[in-house]
């Protein structure tokens, strides 16, 4: 059996000094299924639609349609006006199964969140997609601190800040829930934030 090589996160953090929000994923997909050098690239993702549908009800709107391709500078300009600043849980893995699947991805590193925290003091809420960026994000804190459940949130206390903790549902095409319903719960986490 080969030994499957270890993948150190191909992006830099995005982290705008405005940032009170930070989203963390788990990791990038594969670089082959790659629209633009910024988050959530793969354009079967619906994160974007999502942030569309939610900001501007249209699910188009950081989309290039014509090319199948995403507005990334459009995405990174609004993303630093409302303030929030994205990563993943991971900084190092092993695809078991070399795909996008969170089910095959074994974290070798975890991402060190002081560090990201440091660069961005004005941020007091992260808010993870999906189950294995949760469950990789909670190895940080305290035993005793509860896993939030979906659209749930928890209080913790790290780096001397209180953080509030939210998981929202994957923007995986892969994850059971229609666009609608998933930026519907978008959206009420953005309400409750108070960035939308």
């Amino acid at each position: 059996m080969t030994d499957i090589e270890i993948e150190t996160h191909p992006l830099q953090p995005f982290l705008p000094t405005t940032a009170k929000l930070l989203m963390l994923g788990s990791f990038p997909p594969p670089q082959t299924r790659w629209k633009m050098d910024f988050y959530y690239p793969n354009y079967q993702n619906d994160m974007w639609r999502i942030f569309g549908l939610i900001f501007f009800k249209d699910k188009d709107h950081f989309l290039d349609l014509p090319n199948k391709n995403f507005k990334e500078q459009l995405i990174r300009e609004f993303l630093t006006q409302i303030g929030v600043g994205i990563f993943d849980t991971a900084y190092q893995v092993k695809r078991l199964q070399g795909n996008a699947s969170d089910k095959f991805l074994e974290i070798v590193t975890p991402t060190d969140l002081s560090k990201l925290l440091e660069q961005i003091p004005m941020c007091h809420t992260i808010m993870t997609t999906g189950d294995k960026a949760t469950d990789t994000l909670m190895l940080h804190f305290p035993e005793q601190a509860t896993k939030p459940m979906i659209g749930q949130s928890v209080q913790v206390n790290y780096a001397d800040r209180e953080l509030n903790l939210y998981r929202l549902p994957s923007s995986s095409r892969a994850y059971p829930l229609a666009l609608e319903k998933k930026a519907e719960a978008y959206k009420q986490f953005f309400e409750q934030i108070g960035l939308v």
